[in-house]
């Protein structure tokens, strides 16, 4: 009798104010129904019955019950923002198509929590003249004293939001800084009822999660280790969270995200750890309200407890697993590549500190290393750039120089990661073969528990259990197929071997069963990185090798390079020539002295010949006055027509390499016989000369980086 002496009383003064008229009558009056969460929904639902309630409130201000509606999409939806929320989207949408003449809510947070989203509905009502109600009253957007209210009624609602996540999300945090807050566990552990974490029980499930970090170790990178997981047929241990087969394993195949997550994981270090995947709103996709997850460093996670859960690895360990998958990206230096560098992203320009790029020639047997960076990028002369064979026998030598010390140790250690491998291979397929036999079992003793009268269950167990007989057949084919395809143990004989191999290093780098990938591999597991400088464009080059570990090398090597002028010795060598000339003798025994005095010419050549002797004297002026000039005395030419070698002096070039050019026809040239010798006759006048110079003088454009899974360039140096 009271509510109903109230609600007369309320609705004659709501007409009282004049707020309700003919047009808002003329309307339809909706009703928003909406709860946070669907728990709420479930244990509040006196809430729920209030607000469906509102549609009698509707009535008694004077809405005919046909022109009352209920939208209720939101239960169960959170007020914090208009998106996901159907329900509100459709008020709005109505309010805007001037259909609703009242909104009522219970109160406002029902209608948002949000001021964006309240003031977005407020601007709408008063454009359109709607009416809003709650239960304190009627309120009208178009006047000034209701807007103010309504405004602040939105503005406490949010901040009431606020206080309550605030509140909630603190006493998240302080649990966590306790340890004591129950994070998601990742495979390979479980929780106990009692709130204590452990250990997969499982024997399998561990032995595949020590599997990954044992061959990541001993690999370096994802696709090895996922290489091996599918060769191996191992599959990884994920426990259902939820469902009917709550906490059972479902083996899964390994995947290289999966892979990564897990390396990276400190709970597999026993460190427990909260804040380290953050949400940057900024990373949120509308419409996907589980994205915007960011990976923070460890000097930004908000809690990290060490020795808290039982370790699959030590924190040194999972250290040197995230340094490895850093060195691994492009910034790190990168993978080990395909090709016979040995150096392949390890090694750094010592002029400008940039990474020095591979490439190839002459179909792979050519390589070469270059600082390039700055020339693509900007447009810049080329840093430098080196033959890569010497420099990598130089690394060869210092890597030999620093494993012979060790090689008894590697030795045994090569023969006990032999052993233990096989038996861990072995281990997981028992382990398998033992599961497959209690699945069989099992479906055996639920057939044989079925009364044989219930025929329709007796045939779905009996499909069963035959199922389970031939998984177990197929699962014991294969892994006869494996003991016959896995050598024998390791025999006495085959340590002997080992021992002897390791003691011959250079032997054992050299083998043809070692791969360009192995003997990477090995070279990334001692050098961090090498400094290369090139000085003054000649031939002498400086190294400066990164060990592992902090101590460094620095050596020197002698480079070959394209021309005589480029040795940093050039102008001793022209004196000395001169200097043989003058007394008497001729090329091929100057070339003979030379080389007695172990002088050396630039390219690859190891030793000075007769032409080559004649090329620097005629760079001095002097004469050599050979036979085969006498005889071309009288060769019959046309105007500026020269000798191939007497072209190549005049150009201060080799002659194979202007030889080159006559094949490539690069040049014109004709071909004579002059008494009995087959000569090449060159046309050039001073344009042709000059044009030729600036030829010899361009840079060199050598074969692009080649990629993994390119085919090998045949692109020569001009």
């Amino acid at each position: 009798m009271r509510t109903d002496t109230a609600s007369s009383s309320l609705q004659a003064l709501d007409r009282l104010g004049g707020k309700i008229r003919t047009g808002h009558l003329d309307r339809l009056a909706v009703v928003y129904v909406r709860q946070s969460t669907m728990q709420q929904v479930d244990r509040h639902q006196e809430s729920t019955r209030l607000q469906y309630a509102l549609v009698d409130r509707a009535i008694a201000l004077g809405w005919a019950r046909s022109q009352v509606i209920v939208i209720d999409e939101d239960l169960g939806r959170s007020g914090s923002t208009a998106e996901g929320r159907p329900g509100f989207q459709r008020l709005v949408a109505e309010v805007g198509l001037d259909h609703v003449g009242l909104v009522l809510g219970i109160e406002i947070s029902r209608l948002a929590r949000s001021s964006r989203d309240w003031y977005q509905l407020l601007e709408v009502c008063a454009v359109f003249a709607t009416l809003i109600a709650d239960a304190d009253g009627l309120y009208d957007p178009t006047s000034y004293n209701d807007r103010l209210l309504l405004g602040l009624k939105g503005t406490m609602s949010e901040a009431e939001l606020h206080v309550l996540k605030q509140r909630m999300l603190e006493g998240k945090r302080a649990k966590a800084r306790r340890g004591e807050l129950a994070l998601r566990l990742p495979m390979g552990y479980v929780r106990h009822p009692s709130g204590e974490v452990m250990k997969d029980p499982d024997e399998q499930a561990r032995a595949v999660i020590e599997t990954v970090f044992e061959q990541f170790e001993r690999r370096g990178t994802l696709n090895a280790v996922l290489r091996y997981l599918v060769e191996h047929d191992l599959r990884l241990p994920y426990r259902l969270p939820s469902g009917v087969r709550k906490g059972e394993i479902d083996w899964r195949r390994p995947a290289r995200m999966t892979l990564s997550n897990l390396l990276r994981n400190p709970t597999y270090a026993g460190a427990y750890v909260y804040g380290r995947r953050p949400v940057d709103p900024r990373r949120k996709i509308p419409g996907r309200p589980a994205t915007g997850r960011t990976t923070a460093p460890a000097e930004h996670w908000e809690v990290l407890l060490k020795d808290r859960f039982p370790a699959y690895i030590t924190w040194a360990q999972y250290e040197r697993n995230l340094d490895q998958l850093h060195s691994n990206t492009a910034q790190g230096g990168g993978v080990v590549r395909k090709g016979p560098s040995l150096l392949s992203g390890l090694l750094i320009c010592g002029r400008c500190g940039l990474r020095m790029a591979t490439q190839y020639n002459n179909n792979c047997r050519g390589l070469r290393y270059t600082c390039s960076r700055m020339a693509v990028d900007y447009g810049e002369p080329l840093c430098q750039s080196l033959a890569g064979e010497v420099l990598d026998e130089e690394v060869r030598r210092l890597v030999f120089a620093a494993l012979q010390p060790a090689a008894l140790d590697i030795s045994l250690q090569v023969a006990e990661d032999l052993e233990g491998e096989r038996a861990r291979q072995r281990q997981q397929w028992e382990q398998r073969l033992q599961r497959a036999r209690y699945e069989a079992q099992r479906a055996e003793r639920q057939y044989q528990a079925v009364e044989p009268e219930n025929r329709l269950v007796a045939r779905t167990l009996e499909q069963h259990w035959e199922a389970a007989l031939e998984a177990q057949a197929a699962l014991q084919h294969d892994y006869e197929r494996f003991l016959a395809e896995q050598p024998s143990p390791v025999s006495a004989e085959e340590r002997d071997q080992i021992r002897r191999l390791a003691a011959d290093i250079p032997a054992l780098w050299q083998a043809a069963t070692t791969t360009d990938a192995e003997r990477q591999a090995i070279v990334r597991q001692l050098i961090e990185r090498v400094l290369v400088t090139v000085l003054d464009d000649s031939e002498q080059v400086t190294l400066e090798v990164h060990w592992a570990g902090g101590h460094r090398t620095r050596s020197r090597i002698t480079r070959p390079v394209a021309r005589l002028q480029q040795l940093s010795y050039y102008p001793q060598l022209l004196a000395r020539v001169v200097a043989l000339h003058e007394q008497g003798l001729a090329c091929p025994e100057i070339a003979r002295q030379l080389n007695s005095e172990h002088w050396r010419p630039a390219k690859r050549r190891k030793t000075f010949t007769g032409p080559m002797v004649a090329t620097l004297l005629a760079r001095q002026g002097l004469h050599s006055g050979t036979p085969k000039q006498q005889h071309t005395a009288d060769l019959p030419r046309h105007p500026h027509e020269w000798l191939l070698g007497d072209l190549a002096r005049a150009l201060d070039m080799p002659s194979p390499t202007l030889f080159s050019w006559v094949r490539k026809r690069w040049v014109r040239a004709r071909q004579v016989t002059h008494r009995g010798r087959d000569l090449w006759l060159i046309w050039a006048d001073e344009t042709e000369c000059e044009r030729l110079r600036a030829r010899r003088q361009a840079p060199r454009q050598w074969a692009r980086h080649v990629r993994v899974g390119d085919p090998p360039s045949t692109e020569h140096a001009a």
